[in-house]
């Protein structure tokens, strides 16, 4: 009997090894890296995910530009499995993130470095989003800046962006799509994760759920750190656009900035906080109205909706009903 299970464990770990090698991960630098070049069939490829903020940001890009791509959706832990650390997606990111936009078969890794480099490849007529004015071009990066999600733990910096500040206000939400995991899955993520405290994040999770959220100290500290990054950030807006007269962050133009920005409102909403955020700031409530409105919205944003973030934001509304305690846990930090 003792003779089996040693062989079994042999054979576990060796299989073990031998995916390993298949998995090989390592961080990658941002931008178009035409010394690599991918299996392709379009022109542009884009390979996404649903609940991927910057995934999001850059399809709503794409969009305003009318670029037109072959989509690949790319399954994180959060809608259903680690797609995006298995073999066939590291020969396209080895990093293991999405996006990744591929043009001509040469990808271009991060998505602010996607949105620039889409702008300047656009077709013939398409929307300019960066001003051929370079003091407004400037002023243009660093908005994107300020809502682009760095580093690989953006908690550590919150204050710098707020695109770093939204994963620890995704952190209800996250409980919530959790529950219908199942946890051999989420294991992968230890096996074979680059970054192995984000399995161990989302097992916690997992363990405690949205009802017990509030009793998991770790996650209510990150959750109120970035709430009080974020209306800082917010703050921010809210006076640029007094200041440049709207409609838009930078004045009359769309530019890059706001499709930038556009996706750090689209995760508050699914955190079922926004209208918390904008109960102060109506020029910011008056400009994502507009945004909202734009035909981008709709086919990049509106139309790629899965149904674990339904069901997370849904879990998240019902267990705020159910236990005021918690309520006030998740939501008075953002006030």
């Amino acid at each position: 009997m003792l003779g089996a299970a040693l062989a079994l464990l042999l054979v576990a770990c060796a299989a073990w090894a031998f995916e390993r090698r298949r998995r090989r991960t390592h961080a990658v630098s941002g931008g178009l890296h035409p010394e690599i070049t991918l299996p392709h069939e379009a022109e542009f490829e884009l390979y996404h995910n649903a609940l991927s903020l910057c995934s999001k940001k850059t399809r709503f890009c794409l969009a305003e530009l009318g670029i037109d791509y072959a989509s690949h959706p790319i399954d994180l832990i959060e809608t259903g499995c680690y797609e995006n650390i298995r073999a066939p997606f590291l020969a396209v990111n080895p990093g293991g993130t999405v996006p990744v936009l591929v043009h001509e078969g040469h990808p271009i890794y991060e998505s602010h470095e996607q949105i620039r480099y889409a702008a300047d490849h656009a077709p013939a007529g398409a929307t300019r989003l960066v001003p051929d004015d370079a003091t407004l071009a400037a002023e243009m990066q660093l908005w994107v800046d300020r809502a682009s999600l760095t580093g690989d733990n953006p908690l550590e910096d919150a204050a710098k962006s707020a695109g770093n500040a939204v994963p620890g206000l995704t952190t209800p939400l996250f409980a919530a799509m959790m529950r219908t995991i199942p946890t051999w899955r989420v294991l992968e993520g230890l096996l074979f994760h680059r970054l192995k405290q984000r399995p161990l994040v989302f097992l916690a999770l997992k363990t405690f759920g949205i009802r017990r959220l509030h009793r998991l100290a770790p996650a209510m500290q990150a959750l109120s750190v970035c709430a009080r990054a974020m209306k800082v950030h917010l703050d921010a807006l809210e006076e640029q656009l007094a200041k440049s007269g709207g409609p838009w962050i930078l004045g009359e133009a769309f530019t890059l900035a706001d499709v930038s920005w556009v996706v750090i409102l689209e995760r508050l909403v699914e955190g079922d906080v926004l209208p918390i955020f904008l109960a102060d700031r109506p020029g910011v409530a008056a400009w994502w109205d507009r945004l909202r409105e734009r035909p981008s919205y709709a086919t990049a944003i509106a139309a790629h909706g899965h149904p674990t973030i339904t069901a997370g934001i849904a879990a998240i509304q019902d267990a705020k009903r159910a236990d005021p305690a918690l309520r006030a846990a998740l939501e008075d930090p953002c006030r």
